[in-house]
């Protein structure tokens, strides 16, 4: 039996991504970690049976892993909290709970609650039907991951420490810790590490013994990723706080992704957009969207296309079945769509979708910013299908590709 802290993890990533590199195999050989290997369908549902089975020490999850077992959550909140009672000790725990990771922030003035110690005995029991009453480190990354998800998980007293990486840096350049984190940061550079950030373009530099010494034959790919003074060009436009470690030369406060410039959406007009921040306030709009792209590069204007929650099949290929938020959704507006196809042509989802878009709308800071048309796509994207990365991001190019004719049909005048 392992007695060190970190005893056991979950491994479900491909062994080929640098996070599982990192955190699969190089980490247990140091640390002395014992690693359990999830099922081949892990990111398709069974990762919370193993997560029940071996409680780990450690877990990383990339943040549709997170947003999925969120979203598994507010389902069963649904329906054990129909008891007046059950909703508000559930409540009062998580105010706490709140309250509680809230103090532990790094630079917080905030007390910690005195009723915390009540509280937890509750929020314990959350934390062992999720599997994690033993997490002493609970990791996201690869991937933006919404605020709300990370203030839930706050709220049950399961902080989610974030990270900012690539390949290049040989996995993380960033990092929250237990005893210096704050919630929506990447958390601060690595000793040995300097930062930068490109006063014409905001894009996020940095230099160190972890940057890689460049693409295997590929000479022009690695001059133009590292420059000659060494710094790696991260493609990420970010920002620092002012809680600058001292052991580290500034700028190396708590660091935030804002933008990406590869993924900067350039309109016909020239107005340069990030879309991650456009399709963040649609779907914190819209909790029935499993995820949303937005279009408009050499275009008159933005549009987006939207896809709902839907059933999975055995080999992880989307149907047309709606599931989770987006069936709750279709019963409590009224339709009685149960398929994507239904939720096309109904005149309740159109308005639905109508309003949320002019909710996120009003949340830009500009009006070239704003969305003027969506659509509303036959299935969810997938893995399989070619549209996610293994880490469930969207390969933009390839989805486009996909629903090219939906995408060019809301462009015709």
């Amino acid at each position: 039996m392992l007695t060190h802290v970190y005893d056991s993890l979950i491994s479900y990533l491909p062994l080929s991504h640098v996070a599982a590199q990192i955190i699969d195999m190089h980490c247990p050989l140091f640390c002395g970690t014992q690693v359990w290997f999830a099922q081949p369908d892990a990111l398709r549902g069974t990762l919370g049976l193993t997560l029940r089975e071996v409680r780990p020490a450690v877990f990383f999850g990339v943040p549709r892993v997170w947003e999925k077992i969120y979203e598994k959550m507010q389902e069963v909140a649904k329906v054990n909290n129909k008891s007046f009672v059950k909703r508000n000790i559930g409540g009062w725990a998580k105010s706490n709970g709140t309250a509680q990771n809230n103090a532990l922030q790094f630079g917080s003035k905030s007390g910690k609650p005195m009723a915390f110690f009540m509280a937890k005995k509750i929020l314990c029991k959350i934390r062992q039907a999720l599997g994690l009453d033993r997490c002493v480190a609970c990791l996201t990354g690869a991937a933006p991951i919404e605020l709300k998800v990370l203030l839930y998980f706050a709220s049950i007293d399961v902080p989610i420490l974030e990270t900012f990486g690539q390949s290049e840096c040989c996995g993380q350049h960033c990092g929250n810790t237990p005893t210096a984190w704050k919630i929506g940061t990447c958390g601060r550079p690595l000793p040995g590490t300097e930062s930068k950030i490109d006063k014409d373009t905001g894009e996020l530099c940095y230099r160190g013994r972890h940057i890689f010494m460049g693409y295997m034959h590929m000479h022009d790919k690695t001059v133009e990723a590292i420059d000659s003074e060494g710094w790696l060009h991260s493609g990420d436009v970010a920002k620092f706080d002012d809680d600058h470690n001292p052991a580290i030369p500034a700028p190396s406060g708590f660091m935030s992704i804002t933008g990406r410039i590869k993924e900067i959406i350039i309109t016909a007009g020239g107005e340069n957009i990030p879309p991650v921040m456009i399709e963040n306030e649609f779907k914190a709009a819209m909790p029935a969207l499993s995820n949303c792209m937005v279009i408009g590069d050499q275009r008159k204007f933005l549009s987006i296309c939207l896809t709902l929650f839907v059933d999975i099949t055995e080999n992880g290929t989307p149907t047309n079945k709606l599931t989770g938020q987006s069936l709750d959704c279709s019963k409590s507006i009224g339709s009685k769509a149960v398929t994507t196809e239904e939720a096309i042509v109904c005149e309740k989802w159109k308005q639905y979708f109508n309003n949320g878009m002019e909710v996120a709308n009003n949340k830009t800071t500009s009006r070239a910013q704003r969305i003027s048309k969506w659509t509303l796509l036959a299935t969810d994207f997938s893995e399989p299908t070619g549209e996610l990365t293994p880490t469930l991001k969207i390969k933009r190019s390839e989805a486009c590709k996909h629903h090219s004719l939906k995408i060019e049909a809301m462009y015709k005048i």
